[in-house]
């Protein structure tokens, strides 16, 4: 039989703003005892497509030092504390792309790292959506806003030129609701 395991001592090791790090002393349902496992808390944040009135894809382009390589991505980033998801979602679109859009579509939640992460990324895709204005990035941002043919994601999700897995499961999921094709 499986249960959820027993955490038998806790203690963070690491809390800065985007992240804190837990060390814990954990058994399993079987009775082995794991006496370092680490737990990664990181708030939820936001993942969007964005699709404009003549059904163009939203995207940027940024450096992602973790992988060492510059991402063909869609608008994401962290929920404030107090926010919405929805208004987390109309932010930081607006934020990064200078783009606003009325129609929205809630496509669910996952888990992008469910083994070591507490975190959870909420899927969300913005239609008929028009430039607002310039983006407004913070200091620690460097991207550029790309229009790619709604026709071509397609593509560029087969060709590996998404490399985040959570905005390949919101193109997927997107496609799985008659939203795009691939």
């Amino acid at each position: 039989m499986m249960d959820k395991w027993r955490v038998l001592d806790s203690r963070y090791v690491l809390r800065r703003r985007w992240m804190e790090i837990r060390e814990e002393r954990v058994e399993l349902s079987s009775g082995h005892v794991i006496e370092e496992f680490h737990v990664v808390e990181y708030p939820d944040w936001v993942c969007v497509l964005c699709l404009t009135e003549s059904g163009d894809a939203v995207l940027v382009r940024q450096y992602r030092h973790g992988i060492g390589e510059i991402c063909l991505e869609l608008p994401a980033g962290v929920i404030d504390p107090g926010e919405s998801v929805e208004a987390a979602a109309r932010r930081e679109l607006r934020e990064e792309t200078g783009y606003a859009a009325d129609g929205w579509v809630n496509l669910g939640s996952v888990a992008p790292e469910p083994h070591r992460h507490t975190n959870r990324a909420h899927l969300r895709v913005a239609t008929g959506a028009r430039r607002a204005g310039d983006p407004e990035l913070e200091m620690s941002e460097e991207m550029r806003v790309e229009l790619i043919p709604g026709r071509r994601l397609g593509e560029l999700v087969f060709s590996d030129s998404f490399t985040h897995s959570v905005h390949l499961a919101l193109l997927l999921r997107a496609s799985a609701r008659g939203l795009i094709t691939l």
